[in-house]
């Protein structure tokens, strides 16, 4: 189990216990945290479920596929540190991982 902490944009902060082989976006989804959208519901079809990973843990998150880069070229305000939550799997080494939510996923 890790445990990840959800900031919003406003800066409100939830931390969640999330089970290794998750993918960050389920547990954003199952644990009802807002501004994770998910529309292509993990498919990697969509940016709905982007965030900033902290600066910290992005090497740790694994690198983009290029399927990934090519979604978050329609989501908005891209920064170095923007992932898809829906391709950043759980692992005991994301134990603490902090990803913010975007203010908007559209």
């Amino acid at each position: 189990m890790a445990k990840i902490t959800f900031i919003a944009h406003n800066g409100t902060e939830r931390p969640v216990e999330a089970r290794n082989g998750m993918s960050v976006m389920e547990v954003a989804v199952n644990n009802s945290i807002p501004g994770i959208d998910a529309d292509c519901g993990g498919a990697c079809a969509c940016a709905t479920c982007h965030v900033y990973v902290d600066e910290a843990f992005l090497s740790k998150t694994g690198e983009q596929q290029e399927m990934e880069k090519s979604m978050l070229d329609f989501a908005e305000n891209v920064r170095p540190n923007s992932r898809l939550s829906c391709q950043i799997k759980v692992t005991d080494a994301l134990d603490g991982l902090r990803v913010t939510t975007p203010e908007s996923q559209h």
